[in-house]
C-alpha cells in the first residue's frame, strides 16, 4: 500500500513539472524565431548578377553557388574559346557545369 502511495505522489510530482506553463515557454521561444527577417538585399554587393561574358574567375567563383575555381576557370576559357555566351543557359556547354548547376544560379547570372 505505501508502495502505491509513493507511486501515485511521484506521478502526481511528475505531472506537476510537466504542466502547460512549462510547455509555453519553449513555444515562445520558437514563436520568436519564426518571425521574418526584412533584409535590404538590393543594398548587399552580392545582389547584382554577375556577368559571365566579363566576369574573371576569382569573381565567378566567388558569387556563383557550386562553382569553384576550377569550373570558373573552364567558364572563363570556354568564354575566350567559343565567344561571348548568347544565353545563360548555354552555361551547360562548360565542361563540369551541369543543369543543377544552372538551376541554382540561374537568379546570379546575367549575359550584358
Amino acid at each position: 500500500m505505501k508502495n502505491i502511495r509513493m507511486v501515485m505522489m511521484s506521478v502526481i510530482a511528475a505531472g506537476a513539472m510537466l504542466s502547460a506553463p512549462a510547455f509555453s515557454e519553449p513555444a515562445k521561444q520558437q514563436e520568436a524565431v519564426q518571425k521574418p527577417v526584412t533584409m535590404q538585399v538590393a543594398d548587399s554587393p552580392s545582389a547584382a548578377a554577375v556577368n559571365i561574358n566579363t566576369a574573371d574567375a576569382a569573381t565567378l567563383a566567388e558569387r556563383l553557388n557550386g562553382v569553384g575555381l576550377k569550373k570558373a576557370q573552364a567558364i572563363v576559357s570556354f568564354r575566350e574559346q567559343n565567344g561571348p555566351f548568347k544565353s545563360v543557359d548555354d552555361l551547360v556547354n562548360v565542361t563540369g557545369i551541369g543543369e543543377a548547376t544552372l538551376e541554382k544560379n540561374k537568379g546570379l547570372i546575367s549575359i550584358n
